[in-house]
This record gives structure tokens, C-alpha cells and sequence, in this order.
């Protein structure tokens, strides 16, 4: 069997243990949109304006994603190294990568359905009305950019403990949207601030999803950010991935 048959049947997998709890399922979906009706919706003069209702609503779909990313991955992959079925499977032929790669697109795929609700309540309770195809090349592009949330959830899922990820992965979280803009738009941020924010993948992310979707000028820097990201934190998971196995199975 193929490196991305594997992959996608273990998605498939994946995607059915989950599905055997529906609380996690309906947790994962529900949470981004009561977010953004507990802070977005109150704010009257977000939701009175085109342009920043629009903002408003892709800062919190990339936070669905984000935090989709840094839970679903980072704590499944620490409770999976916990559990000796784990190591079993790793002594099985095939790609090591397949299982982690499955659980990304399983992430995703969780988080794109955690996209719908939020989409709709934002169109029908904010003045937001972005046209057909930018709304459509910004929906691809929050899956695209989501990689490096994926990646550091993995990434804590690789080197801490089932007890120990909830607690950096909460950490992570909110220090990861709150520099990224996500909470409070980067044009309040002062100076030292928006400097540093721009560094982090979630601004990046944040700027080329915005950007898109309200028509204004995606900046370069974002783009290449975001690339730049998802090579090194992948370059990264492999790393820990070899390590971790080397320690704790050969």
C-alpha cells in the first residue's frame, strides 16, 4: 500500500473514532461559533461594518482552525503515546508519517465542518458580504494556512505528556490568537506589537485570509511567512518523530 493510501485510509479511521463520540464532534464544531457570538456579536460597530464584520468572521474561521489544530492533533497524538497500542503500530511497515498526516486531514476536515455555522451566522447576524469568489479563494486558502497550527500541535502532541499537552496546548492558544489578531485587530496593536505579531504563523494566516476575502492587498511577507512555516515546523515533527522513536522503541 501506498504512503498516501495508507494515509487516507487511516483519515478515514480516524475520522470514525471520532465520530463515536459525538460530543467531541459537536464540541469541536460548536466552540469557534459561540467565540465569535460571545465576542463578536455584541460589538455593534463590528457588526455594522462591511469590511470589519467580514475581517471579523475570517479572524475567528482561522481561529476555528487553530484551535482545531493545536487540540484535535497535539492532545491525540499525546494520548496515543501513552497507550501501548501505539508503539505496536509503529513497527508496522509503511511510512511513519501516515499516521500524523491522517490526523491532520482529519483535523481538517472536522474544522471545515466547524467553518459552516460560523459562515452562517456571520452572514446572517453581521453586515458581512463578501463576493462569491473571493469568499471562495479565502475558504481555500484558511484550509491551506492552517498546516502550521497542524504542525505545532503535533509538535507538542511529540513532546509532552497527555497531562502536560492540555495545559501548554491552552497556553498556546491564547497567546497564539491573541498575537495573531484574532481577539483584537492588529491596527490597535502598538508598534513593538504588530511587529512581533507579524512573525507569528496565525498573523500571517490572518492577513492573506482577510485580505482575500475584503479584496485589499495580501502582503507578501505573509505569504512567505506561512511557507516558511510549514517547512520548518514539518522539518521539525520529522525530527521528533525519529527521536521519539528511537528513545522509546528501538
Amino acid at each position: 500500500m501506498s504512503t498516501l493510501s495508507l494515509t487516507l485510509t487511516a483519515t478515514r479511521y480516524n475520522l470514525i473514532e471520532t465520530a463515536r463520540v459525538p460530543i467531541a464532534v459537536i464540541g469541536s464544531v460548536v466552540f469557534p461559533t459561540l467565540a465569535f457570538c460571545l465576542f463578536v456579536l455584541p460589538q455593534g460597530a463590528v457588526v455594522a461594518d462591511s469590511s470589519v464584520a467580514t475581517a471579523a468572521v475570517c479572524s475567528m474561521v482561522v481561529f476555528a482552525f487553530m484551535s482545531s489544530g493545536l487540540f484535535s492533533v497535539g492532545l491525540e497524538l499525546a494520548e496515543q503515546r501513552s497507550k501501548p497500542w501505539t508503539p505496536y503500530l509503529r513497527t508496522l511497515p509503511g511510512s511513519p508519517l501516515a499516521r500524523i498526516g491522517a490526523l491532520i486531514l482529519a483535523t481538517l476536515a472536522i474544522a471545515t465542518v466547524a467553518m459552516v455555522p460560523l459562515l452562517v451566522v456571520g452572514g446572517v447576524f453581521t453586515s458581512a458580504r463578501p463576493e462569491p469568489l473571493p469568499l471562495l479563494a479565502a475558504i481555500v486558502l484558511v484550509i491551506a494556512t492552517a498546516l502550521p497550527p497542524m504542525l505545532i500541535g503535533a509538535i507538542i502532541g511529540l513532546t509532552t505528556g497527555p497531562k502536560a499537552a492540555i495545559a501548554v496546548t491552552q497556553v498556546a492558544l491564547f497567546l497564539l490568537a491573541f498575537g495573531g489578531g484574532l481577539f483584537l485587530p492588529p491596527q490597535f496593536f502598538p508598534a513593538w506589537l504588530d511587529t512581533a505579531s507579524s512573525v507569528l504563523p496565525i498573523r500571517q494566516a490572518r492577513e492573506i485570509v482577510v485580505g482575500v476575502a475584503t479584496g485589499a492587498e495580501v502582503p507578501l511577507w505573509a505569504i512567505l511567512g506561512v511557507v516558511a512555516w510549514t517547512l520548518a515546523l514539518g522539518a521539525l515533527v520529522v525530527w521528533l518523530y525519529r527521536r521519539d522513536e528511537g528513545r522509546r522503541y528501538r
